[in-house]
């Protein structure tokens, strides 16, 4: 005799699929509001120290190389000039920083099965690269109205270099992230050999100002061609032949691949320490 077995309630069935379609969204966006609230919620003023900091720094820069030379090397402003070199570095090195630090941020709420490493990952990365998307854009808007430039602005240069910035903080955010984890010494060594960053990206000079043996050097570094590659986007005299795109995107996408395959796989080793 054949058995037949008991039907399913109604509450037992499977959910539908499509009613989980968008978690990762939503707990994405829950994470980006918990930040929001956690960074810029308890702080007098909240978003507008995130624009002070970064205009306080190219106004000191400005004063400071004004007193010792006559013109910037391209153009004849010099807090132009300064914007956009440091815009686009204050938007890697944000990046790459708060990436780096996802897990540890996150690691209360990645107990919960509905949250992941990667929900934390992208939470910072959404967050951060939009908060300074639109300080970078107020702070240029702002730059171009007040000295009144009339050049005209090569806007795909401005995006392309601007996204090349954000690809390269999540690639070295998400690879430090898995390093800092393992290892915490990393953060320390990774602290010392990049403090030498901000002059050797070309936010205070141009790449052709430098000697050959210099720039052969220098080339190495992604971030000259991306603040090279901005400063074509609002310098329409500077054409800078050595920028190279494809090599900051394999720079980039690589170490992202290196790091989301280290995460993967050592995710809860870290989160366990």
């Amino acid at each position: 005799m054949v058995s037949i077995p008991p039907a399913v309630p109604p509450a037992q069935l499977p959910k539908d699929n499509g009613t989980r379609r968008f978690a990762t969204l939503r707990t994405t966006l829950a994470l980006v509001l918990r930040e929001m609230s956690t960074r810029y919620g308890r702080t007098p003023g909240g978003y507008i120290w995130g624009i002070l900091e970064p205009l306080a720094a190219i106004i000191f820069l400005s004063l400071g190389f004004s007193l010792v030379m006559r013109a910037p090397s391209l153009g004849t402003s010099f807090i132009l000039f300064y914007a956009t070199g440091y815009l686009p570095f204050a938007l890697y090195q944000d990046l790459s920083i708060s990436v780096s630090r996802a897990l540890n941020f996150s690691k209360p709420l990645l107990n919960y099965p509905a949250v992941t490493w990667l929900d934390a990952i992208m939470a910072r990365f959404f967050l951060n690269s939009l908060t300074s998307i639109l300080i970078s854009t107020l702070l240029l808007t702002g730059i171009l109205m007040v000295i009144g430039s009339q050049s005209v602005l090569d806007l795909p240069a401005v995006i392309l270099a601007m996204s090349l910035a954000m690809i390269l903080g999540l690639g070295v955010g998400v690879l430090n992230c898995v390093l800092m984890g393992l290892y915490p010494m990393w953060q320390m060594l990774w602290g010392i050999v990049t403090r030498p960053l901000f002059l050797a990206s070309g936010i205070i000079f141009i790449y052709e100002d430098m000697p050959p043996m210099v720039q052969q050097i220098l080339w190495y570094n992604p971030l000259i061609h991306v603040i090279g590659l901005m400063r074509t986007g609002f310098f329409s005299t500077y054409t800078a032949p050595y920028i190279s795109v494809t090599y900051v995107l394999a720079i980039s996408l690589t170490m992202l691949a290196l790091g989301l395959l280290l995460l993967g796989r050592y995710h809860r080793v870290i989160l366990n320490r």
